[in-house]
């Protein structure tokens, strides 16, 4: 292991002109201009957007939403030549999109990927990838039948801290897996999904029916549009929004494919002010044991009303060490043959002097002073000052989009996430363990 005490990791994009061959293999120049769209410009929308923009060789053209005041927002801030609709199917007709980022509520996310696909699009999407588990397989039909380029927005696959602490655990820091615990804490408004609510809300400047699609018909409610993760018939709750998240980087690190048994707990204790999924979820799941890990347990917990404020991270517990990722990444080794006491209170004394004195051979006895107390090791790597992993996300689709070349995170990697995170729902809703087959990608009976 490194022997300073701080490491800084270096990451260098790799640019489209610098894989001039693989470009023009794909029929592209190194040089030419990927032109992209926007279907939901929303806050991870508009972030989306935003980062996208920023990466070289990219141009927003066009930009699709339900709300009329996000459309004149695309335009202040990107150009009046932006398209703009309310119709997502006029921006994938367009011949000028080579790509699209799918921002919309969860319930949207996988007819719009395949229609986007079959348009000729190559398709970043956001988390999770789908709302129900019955939606993953057709999604990566669609991405294996038309070539596309699919990438999911789940950005720690992208992150230079999750490869260094996929690095560090497979050269073994840690010995043995045996627990993960992860965690996604939040204690604010908008944390909690309260979004703002535009004045100007209405069925005038909104396509109400639109945004429902094939959720359950119902007047129009401002609050269940701007607030929709709040709600079953839109979104995926805590364990869609975040529980995902950890799901992504854990698999990135330990190259897993999911859990098979998934059972998940929790309640709305805080934030009742309509909304039908829970603020607080805690989930167990039991992974097998596979070719990169063994078996081992992990436990996930987000806490919309943890007073101490937001937090999120993970925790690696091996036989030999504890691997931490929070903003950067630490490595925690006990120091080596520590003392660990006996137990040979319970027999007769002559066993116990031979136990004890066997004992003392191995672990002589030591004064307890500054100079001689045993110091675990830890060493601990933070990325760059303004690294940004979204950032890095961005400009891995982007090259793929030019080169043609597999990304990490496509659709099988997504829908591995995206369904241990829906079936935490299906769990806490319906009070059961739920079992999973991650290989073949199918819910067990």
């Amino acid at each position: 292991m490194p022997s300073t005490r701080r490491h800084f990791l270096k990451t260098t994009a790799v640019t489209a002109s610098a894989l001039p061959a693989a470009a023009q293999q794909a029929g592209r120049s190194p040089n030419d201009r990927i032109q992209f769209a926007t279907i939901g410009l929303g806050i991870m929308g508009y972030g989306d957007t935003q980062t996208a923009v920023s990466v070289p060789g990219t141009k927003l053209v066009a930009v699709a939403d339900i709300y009329q005041g996000r459309l004149t927002r695309a335009q202040e801030v990107w150009g009046k030549d932006v398209f703009v609709t309310r119709d997502y199917r006029e921006v994938i007709a367009r011949k000028d999109v080579d790509a699209v980022i799918i921002a919309t509520p969860d319930h949207w996310h996988a007819r719009i990927a395949i229609d986007a696909m079959e348009a000729g699009k190559d398709v970043y999407i956001q988390k999770p990838m789908v709302q129900r588990v019955e939606e993953g397989l057709p999604v990566i039909e669609a991405a294996r039948r038309t070539s596309r380029i699919v990438q999911v927005g789940s950005q720690r696959v992208s992150s230079a801290v999750y490869a260094k602490a996929r690095e560090l655990y497979l050269a073994g820091a840690i010995g043995e897996l045996n627990m993960v615990e992860a965690w996604w804490d939040r204690n604010s408004s908008l944390g909690a999904w309260q979004y703002p609510i535009p004045p100007d809300a209405s069925p005038q400047t909104v396509d109400w029916d639109r945004f429902l699609g094939h959720a359950p018909k119902r007047p129009f409610d401002a609050v269940r549009l701007f607030r929709w993760r709040n709600y079953q018939d839109y979104g995926t709750g805590v364990a869609g929004d975040l529980f995902v998240h950890l799901f992504s980087g854990l698999h990135f690190v330990l190259d897993s494919l999911g859990p098979a048994r998934i059972f998940a707990a929790g309640g709305l204790r805080y934030w009742k002010d309509g909304r039908d999924v829970p603020d607080v979820m805690v989930g167990l799941y039991d992974y097998e044991k596979a070719k990169s890990h063994p078996a081992f347990n992990l436990a996930l917990r987000v806490n919309f009303v943890n007073g101490a404020g937001e937090s999120s991270g993970f925790r690696f517990t091996g036989s030999e060490g504890v691997l931490v990722i929070d903003r950067g990444v630490t490595l925690i080794q006990p120091p080596p043959e520590r003392d660990p006491g006996t137990s040979a209170g319970a027999f007769d004394s002559e066993t116990q002097k031979k136990i004890l004195a066997e004992h003392r051979k191995k672990y002589p006895p030591r004064e307890a002073t500054t100079a001689n107390m045993d110091a675990a090791k830890e060493e601990r790597w933070l990325p760059p000052r303004g690294y940004s992993d979204q950032y890095e996300h961005h400009v891995n689709f982007f090259q793929a989009v030019r080169t043609r070349q597999p990304l990490t995170e496509d659709a099988v990697f997504g829908f591995r996430a995206a369904a241990p995170a829906v079936l935490s729902n299906t769990s806490y809703f319906g009070g059961k363990t739920v079992q999973w087959d991650p290989v073949n990608l199918k819910a067990k009976a």
